[in-house]
């Protein structure tokens, strides 16, 4: 974990694994959270292949031909889902237990000793910190966790990432609380945005713009990313930089050329910034986040003595919304209710990361643009088209986007009724009196 410059992040499906881990990227985090859907044979069976993993016997079919990974694949870790849900299938005292403590239990239980033996250890990713009192609880749960598996102190390591408004205003009492087993912090861009949309869904002065408008050179989010780098070098610990989805088109390189022009700009800015990593999406981009990241650190493993004394953030920096320079546009409404409703369709069949206008999106997407939705209504904003968003606005544009959609997929894909599904459910979503904090436990409650 001492060089991450490139982090790639995926599925736990044994094809994911070995294709992961063969990519070229320095991490592998297989992901629990935003890329899968809580199904609880989805569940098993990636505990299953990353038994394999760690114990050497992982093979996967791929092409027609068996593949398994190579002697010198990347670092494996694994992201946990969060707090917020349950692990409904397995219950403690009668009470279900957190889901994060089921994919971390039965991992690091089942693999702790595999991993140590092969020279590597049990390394997660948390995610969903609200606070320093996250951090706390982790702790104890990786101490207690140490003394049960005779392992010793410190043999968990744990990179956090900071995704929330709470988070960010506490990176550093986190970094202390875990300072045991705290390798890095990342900064998760889009769930950083959807939770500004729920920490302050009442104030019409925290109306974010169109989805496009913001970036990593938004100043309030530029003020959270300097931020992080210059809290993690001066504790000692890693920063890692924001996703990036984009799936280069291999047939047609040209048509995606300027998202993949877009993604050497970001990586670029962010090795320049300080940052020791980033992550990534899609194998193909690995050499291309790699290359910008070795134009900076060369031959060293990243760049923890780039302290940043010049960064100075205030709280007003991180919360300052209007100097975004975006505006709040019909396409962007349209664009929210269209990347929803498909992601969300696809999510109820079981299908966690899905191909949307040339980019991977996960879950952290479909909840921002959901949130989004609704703040937009709730807030009444007005278009720069004068028009006003309104209930009968969205059922106009759901209509209209939902028909643009069964289109564009075809009947094939539309016969099952998945994203009619899907839209009934975000348009009822987008008119109630309080957002509802995490779609997925809004479809559990509707099943």
């Amino acid at each position: 974990l001492v060089d991450r410059r490139t982090e790639l992040v995926g599925l736990v499906s044994r094809p994911a694994l070995v294709e992961g881990l063969n990519s070229g990227a320095q991490v592998y985090m297989a992901d629990f959270e935003d890329t899968i859907t809580p199904e609880w044979a989805t569940i098993l069976d990636g505990q299953r292949n990353l038994a394999h993993a760690y114990a050497g016997t992982l093979t996967a079919e791929i092409g027609g031909e068996t593949r398994i990974p190579n002697p010198d694949h990347a670092t494996l870790m694994v992201r946990t889902r969060g707090w917020h849900l349950e692990e409904a299938n397995l219950a403690i005292d009668g009470e279900p237990i957190a889901a994060s403590l089921f994919d971390f239990g039965v991992c690091v239980a089942t693999n702790a000793a595999a991993a140590v033996a092969a020279d590597t250890g049990p390394y997660f990713y948390l995610p969903k910190f609200e606070g320093p009192a996250d951090a706390l609880l982790w702790h104890d749960v990786l101490e207690w966790t140490e003394a049960e598996l005779g392992l010793a102190a410190g043999t968990i390591r744990v990179s956090v990432l900071i995704e929330t408004v709470g988070a960010a205003f506490a990176m550093d009492e986190i970094l202390f609380a875990l300072r045991d087993h705290i390798t890095a912090l990342h900064a998760g861009n889009w769930d950083y945005l959807f939770s500004m949309i729920k920490t302050f869904a009442a104030d019409p002065e925290m109306v974010l713009p169109d989805r496009d408008s913001l970036g990593a050179t938004t100043p309030f989010i530029r003020a959270f990313t300097e931020l992080l780098v210059s809290t993690c070098h001066r504790r000692g610990a890693h920063a890692i930089g924001g996703m990036s989805g984009v799936i280069p088109d291999e047939l047609d390189p040209a048509r995606t050329a300027p998202m993949v022009r877009k993604v050497t700009v970001d990586k670029r800015r962010e090795a320049g910034d300080g940052f020791d990593g980033t992550r990534i999406g899609q194998p193909a981009i690995v050499d291309i986040a790699t290359a910008e990241f070795d134009r900076v650190l060369s031959y060293r493993a990243n760049q923890l003595e780039v302290q940043r004394d010049d960064v100075y953030i205030t709280a007003s920096d991180l919360l300052t919304i209007h100097t975004s320079r975006g505006e709040c546009t019909e396409s962007g409404l349209r664009t929210a209710i269209r990347t929803a409703v498909h992601y969300i369709g696809e999510w109820l069949v079981g299908i966690g990361a899905v191909a949307i206008d040339d980019h991977l999106e996960d879950t952290a997407m479909a909840e921002l643009c959901r949130a989004q939705i609704w703040q937009w209504r709730h807030q009444t904003v007005r278009l720069t088209n004068g028009v006003v968003v309104d209930d009968a606005l969205l059922d106009r544009l759901f209509a209209e986007e939902l028909a643009e959609l069964r289109v564009h997929l075809g009947e094939p894909a539309w016969a099952d009724g998945r994203y009619e599904r899907a839209a009934e459910l975000l348009r009822a979503w987008s008119s109630l009196d309080d957002l509802i904090p995490f779609f997925p436990i809004a479809v559990a409650g509707n099943a």
